[in-house]
């Protein structure tokens, strides 16, 4: 399944994220701090959804409430939803 989620509160505009059954497959995320999000998504690919969320929620950048990992959070919590 392909889901396509868009960030709020921070640099990053697109998050394209496929999953395959429970696991993250490939996550594409377009503007933000190019290198660490590519290494973020190269982190999560074949990761359980699950442990990823546990793992990068509630993260915060500087004084924003959010991170772009938070947001890859949320994206990855309504791609669980949308599956149900």
């Amino acid at each position: 399944m392909e889901f396509t989620y868009r960030p709020r509160g921070v640099c990053s505009q697109l998050m394209e994220i496929e999953v395959e059954g429970d696991k993250i497959k490939h996550v594409k995320v377009t503007g933000g701090c190019s290198g660490n999000l590519q290494g973020i998504s190269r982190l999560v690919e074949g990761m359980e959804i699950k442990e990823a969320i546990s793992r990068m929620e509630g993260i915060r950048c500087g004084f924003k409430p959010t991170s772009c990992p938070d947001q890859l959070a949320k994206a990855l919590k309504q791609c669980l939803e949308a599956e149900e």
